[in-house]
């Protein structure tokens, strides 16, 4: 067929990320490459102290995301789509969204962002002989019971951004076991939660007290290639106000954000890894072993198909990176100069490349929200400099560069010196690597491995979920993930391949160790500046 034929005879698959700053969805043709895109920008707010995001512009961004995609197809094909053959939802991982029997939501989304739950953690830890994360969904609920918060006692069902969609979309209270795992830790022999680690949360006395059950109050744990429902009259609508498309469409176990990109890089396998940045940035290694011994710094998670990863996990990205380039646009408009802003990121980007490798004195610290590696619980962008720096454009810009890439190095040392875990070759994704060449290059000297980027590097998340859902259309009996991506999707392609040279990973090196020294002064700016 060709893709007008494809699109009318229903088989495109649709891949729907609700992502930190877009809503994105991505249509895939039967070669899974993507052939129409739709996207909504959003912005999350810090209200009361809480980052958080309306539930009702998610809504909204679900459906003025797939009109545009809609639209896309129109003008491309001339075709009205009104079926797909499966769909697949993701969204950012972590955070707190807890319903009423009623399915009433109870306080406002607590995001991956907040740094609020350190006295849950502190006794979860240790209970568990496992690391918790402060954005973990079993964290926020536990530090809402430590607080004696109010809506606790009215607590029906807990679950993420991408399960609420999927939730609205097919009436199913279920998510993937990778976005599962960002919730409550996984037993990957099971694929389902720990059921020691729940006894044991059940038996702390204030749990007890309230008589919560984690069975019922989680979502149902599906793996890749499972069917989680259909799609309803009710999410049809959801999805397109305009009435034409069809129900009864299968969807595919809702995913997180880091599962997405592992697929989208074809990181499943065991030794495979791939860093996200986009306003956060995280790294994924598939895991051949456990770890020696617990780390705050690292989380473990699961791949869609429930192998173990080690997760380095960052708040803090692009968020101040954006900011100077739009400085930089405003400084354009003064003197009447118009830009794109594409244009202007690669002239920026590139400029970077002409930087000194250790960033010539200058140091940019892109706090704009608390970070747990760390131990910031809140953020102040600074930028510092030495009386005799190298105070350039170049130098400026790969100080920000190495900003949004340092946190994540610090963890990975963790992961790579003290545990050992080796790590062939990393895949890059997420709007950090749009202009070619460039982050990937600071990335290879950050983590000393080879860094490659595929074409579709930019999309990656609804991509990864759009593969997600073509697996489980698509695949033959007992046909793996990790094969289903080799031999369908991937084959030999790798895209492109970076190395850093040694000047340039001791300059990196050496721009860490004098980050690690000048977090004492954002310290003091939260201090100072509260």
């Amino acid at each position: 067929m060709d893709r007008k034929q494809y699109l009318e005879a229903g088989k495109g698959i649709l891949g729907l990320e609700l992502g930190s700053t877009r809503i994105k969805a991505v249509l895939i043709d039967d070669r899974h490459q993507p052939i129409a895109m739709g996207s909504y920008d959003w912005e999350n707010r810090l209200e009361n102290g809480i980052w958080t995001y309306d539930l009702g512009e998610a809504e909204k961004g679900v459906g003025r995301c797939y009109h545009e995609l809609k639209k896309d197809v129109l003008n491309q094909y001339g075709v009205r789509l009104k079926k797909v053959a499966a769909i697949g939802i993701s969204g950012m991982m972590h955070g707190y969204l807890p319903f009423d029997d009623a399915g009433r939501q109870l306080v406002p989304f607590r995001t991956w962002r907040n740094t609020m739950t350190e006295e849950a953690v502190e006794k979860l830890n240790p209970l568990f002989d496992f690391n918790i994360p402060q954005r973990w969904s079993i964290a926020h609920l536990y530090q809402a019971i430590l607080k004696k918060e109010e809506h606790v006692g009215k607590i029906d069902f807990l679950t993420t951004l991408a399960g609420y969609i999927h939730w609205k979309l097919t009436g199913k209270k279920v998510l993937g076991v990778g976005e599962a795992s960002g919730m409550f830790p996984i037993d990957s022999k099971t694929n389902t939660y720990e059921e020691k680690k729940i006894g044991k949360f059940h038996s702390l006395p204030e749990v007890e007290a309230l008589d919560l059950d984690l069975h019922t109050l989680l979502p149902k744990v599906l793996v890749a290639g499972e069917e989680a429902g259909r799609l309803t009259q009710e999410g049809a609508l959801l999805l397109d106000e305009e009435g034409e498309l069809e129900a009864g469409i299968p969807l595919c176990p809702p995913e997180g954000d880091a599962g997405t990109g592992m697929v989208a890089t074809n990181s499943v396998a065991v030794g495979t890894g791939n860093v996200s940045a986009g306003t956060s940035v995280f790294a994924m290694v598939v895991l051949k072993e456990k770890l020696k011994k617990r780390h705050e710094e690292l989380d473990l998670v699961t791949t869609p198909s429930g192998e173990a990863v080690a997760m380095v996990h960052c708040n803090n990205c692009t968020t101040d990176l954006n900011a100077w380039v739009s400085l930089f646009e405003d400084f354009a408009a003064c003197l009447s100069v118009k830009t794109d802003k594409n244009h202007l990121y690669e002239t920026l980007y590139g400029k970077a490349l002409e930087g000194d490798a250790d960033c010539g004195g200058l140091l940019a610290c892109n706090y704009y929200s608390g970070e747990h590696i760390v131990g910031v619980n809140e953020g102040r962008p600074l930028l510092v400099r030495t009386p005799q720096a190298n105070f350039t454009l170049a130098n400026l810009m790969r100080a920000h560069l190495y900003s949004a890439l340092v946190t994540l190095k610090l963890g990975m040392n963790i992961l790579i010196r003290e545990e050992g875990v080796e790590v062939s070759r990393i895949y890059g994704h997420g709007g950090l690597f749009k202009t070619r060449g460039v982050a990937q290059r600071f990335l290879a000297a950050a983590t000393n491995a080879p860094v490659a980027v595929r074409e579709t590097a930019g999309e990656g998340g609804p991509w990864g979920m759009a593969l997600l859902a073509a697996y489980m259309k698509k695949k033959k009996p007992q046909e793996s993930l990790q094969d289903y991506l080799e031999t369908k999707v991937f084959g030999e392609e790798e895209g492109l391949i970076l190395e850093a040279s040694e000047e340039e990973k001791q300059g990196f090196e050496a721009y860490a160790k004098a980050y690690e020294k000048a977090l004492t002064v954002e310290k003091e700016a939260i201090r100072s500046f509260p």
